[in-house]
């Protein structure tokens, strides 16, 4: 009877194996629906041959982002070259001036010295209200940070940013973004993480699947 019910045993275990995803059994222990969602005919936001693409969709006003962006700016120095990180700003709303922002700032070249201390303005300080803040006191911050009030204010309502904001909000939907931090790997994976590790931990496996399989 032991035996019998051993064996019984070990078919459905077997049975279970195959229908685990091929990659899980491949050998780096992800499993789809767990780990990671496959993004139905997903794209990169940015192609660029020999390139792994890593995003992580954020948003200024967003507490967990706060909490994750030290982890992640940590991360992102040391990742290998041929890994493109992008930060993309949720673009939830074409109105979003957290949004407007950023994009205002990369046009200026001006990241480096707005991308964090806008989150310790909001997180920390206070000085920059987390939600509604207006696109006038986003230029009155900058501006703060050595930036021309009147760049940043042009840059924030220029046709280019509006056109950044639709494209940012078109990967978002596509990639079923619905939370801020989301981390998407090379337009075809959605982590699932559990914690802030975890969700690094998944990226940096599902990068190295990207790299054994050849980039686009």
């Amino acid at each position: 009877m032991i035996q019998r019910l051993s064996a019984a045993l070990l078919v459905l275990a077997f049975a279970a194996l195959a229908w685990l995803p091929a990659a899980a059994r491949a050998g780096d222990g992800l499993v789809e629906g767990h780990d990671y969602v496959v993004i139905p005919g997903g794209q990169p936001l940015k192609f660029e041959p020999g390139k792994v693409e890593v995003v992580e969709v954020f948003a200024y006003w967003c507490h967990a982002c706060n909490d994750f962006q030290p982890m992640v700016g940590r991360w992102q120095r040391d990742l290998p070259a041929d890994v493109a990180f992008r930060y993309l700003p949720g673009a939830f709303t074409q109105n979003d001036a957290g949004a407007r922002a950023y994009f205002a700032a990369e046009s200026l070249g001006a990241l480096s010295k707005t991308h964090e201390p806008t989150f310790r303005a909001i997180h920390v300080e206070q000085s920059l209200p987390a939600r509604g803040a207006s696109v006038d006191e986003y230029a009155a911050l900058y501006a703060g940070f050595g930036l021309d009030r009147a760049q940043v204010l042009a840059a924030m309502r220029s046709p280019e940013t509006d056109a950044r904001m639709e494209a940012a909000r078109d990967f978002m939907m596509a990639s079923g973004v619905e939370a801020t931090p989301t981390m998407i790997v090379n337009g075809r994976y959605r982590v699932i993480g559990r914690s802030y590790g975890d969700l690094l931990r998944i990226t940096d496996l599902l990068v190295a699947r990207e790299r054994a399989a050849g980039t686009r």
